[in-house]
């Protein structure tokens, strides 16, 4: 059953989650948390947006 549709306003606080499929991990190595945390600076960055909050577990993030 798919989501129901998101509001999308400037402004407006989001909670994005991604999770490995059938829950595996997708961070195997500190190297890959490392280059995550790098991609993730610099999308920020690229985009001018702002991220409060984050946190990474071995099969998904927030």
């Amino acid at each position: 059953m798919p989501r129901s549709a998101r509001i999308d306003m400037p402004g407006l606080l989001q909670h994005v989650i991604v999770r490995g499929i059938e829950r595996r991990d997708i961070f195997l190595e500190d190297s890959d948390r490392s280059l995550f945390v790098e991609r993730f600076s610099s999308l920020l960055v690229e985009t001018g947006m702002e991220c409060l909050a984050w946190s990474l577990l071995s099969n998904h993030f927030h």
